[in-house]
């Protein structure tokens, strides 16, 4: 069967729940199942490269049949094959590299040059959607709360504080109306310049981002996604319009589009030693209105 050669169109940056879309490609599963690649999608993959938000739930429907999507994977074709999920060996944007929305059904799915219609879990998204927001506002009120633990210049973050979360993160995990970020301070930290000590009492953090997480929620921001196009692997942003700035951050997941829609984001962290240094874990709760 021919493969894609151009990007899956998307539109779930723009909050998309539905879309109806071509079957370029149906690639069949050892348990029976297939991915389905579509010319364009409503839904949300999990992206390979840096794979913290989970894909969405939906259904995709066909003449004659229909099937729970149950996951859904970024994937690429390069020179005549398919790599999809884990097998994916490059970033989006590669050149060379055609980039697709696979689509992972449970069963057996429509034909190539089908018209499918694909229909996303409108409250997944949304419990997705405000997890991720929170998770950016969190990481930029924890640099914030850390700026005067640093004692050298370091690379500023959205909001022009010293970036911890970018120097120190090492896993993020977008959930339902919340995250988990693990960060790691360790020998390469403190030689960059962070006193460790700031951690001494993290709840004393929490509560400086926690003040800050409150006041940015209750202004009501608004949210948006700016992208060069509706290409899967076009660069997308994440912008927020905070009272005293605007926070833009390369992100291609997917977001609410005010803070007026939460009645609260809070984070929580604990600290555990681990060898060579410590290890700190925020939890971030998102709470609607």
């Amino acid at each position: 069967m021919t493969l894609p050669t151009t990007d899956t169109r998307v539109g779930y940056p723009a909050g998309e729940l539905a879309s109806t879309g071509r079957v370029l490609h149906v690639e069949p599963l050892a348990d029976g199942g297939a991915v389905v690649l579509l010319d364009r999608t409503a839904f949300h993959p999990v992206d390979t490269a840096w794979p913290d938000q989970p894909a969405d739930r939906g259904r995709m429907r066909w003449p004659g049949g229909e099937a729970e999507i149950v996951d859904g994977v970024t994937g690429g074709v390069h020179e005549g094959a398919l790599a999809l999920g884990p097998d994916l060996p490059v970033r989006g944007g590669t050149p060379g590299w055609v980039f697709v929305v696979g689509h992972v059904l449970a069963g057996a799915g429509p034909a190539v040059g089908d018209t499918v219609e694909v229909e996303v879990d409108a409250d997944h998204r949304l419990a997705l959607s405000a997890g991720h927001t929170g998770c950016h506002l969190a990481s930029l009120a924890l640099d914030a709360a850390l700026a005067e633990a640093w004692t050298k210049p370091v690379r500023a973050d959205a909001l022009g504080h010293p970036g911890f979360d970018g120097a120190a993160i090492t896993s993020s995990r977008i959930e339902p109306w919340g995250s988990v970020d693990v960060y790691r301070v360790g020998r390469s930290l403190r030689k960059a310049g962070f006193t460790v000590a700031a951690l001494d009492d993290p709840d004393a953090v929490a509560a400086r981002a926690n003040a800050l997480l409150a006041a940015w929620v209750a202004a009501g921001a608004a949210i948006r996604i700016e992208r060069d196009d509706d290409a899967l692997s076009a660069r997308r942003s994440w912008v927020c319009e905070l009272p005293d700035a605007e926070a833009r951050i390369p992100c291609g997941g997917t977001h609410l589009t005010s803070l007026a829609e939460l009645a609260a984001i809070t984070v929580a962290l604990e600290t555990a030693p681990v060898e060579g240094g410590l290890e700190l874990r925020m939890r971030t709760t998102v709470a609607p209105v």
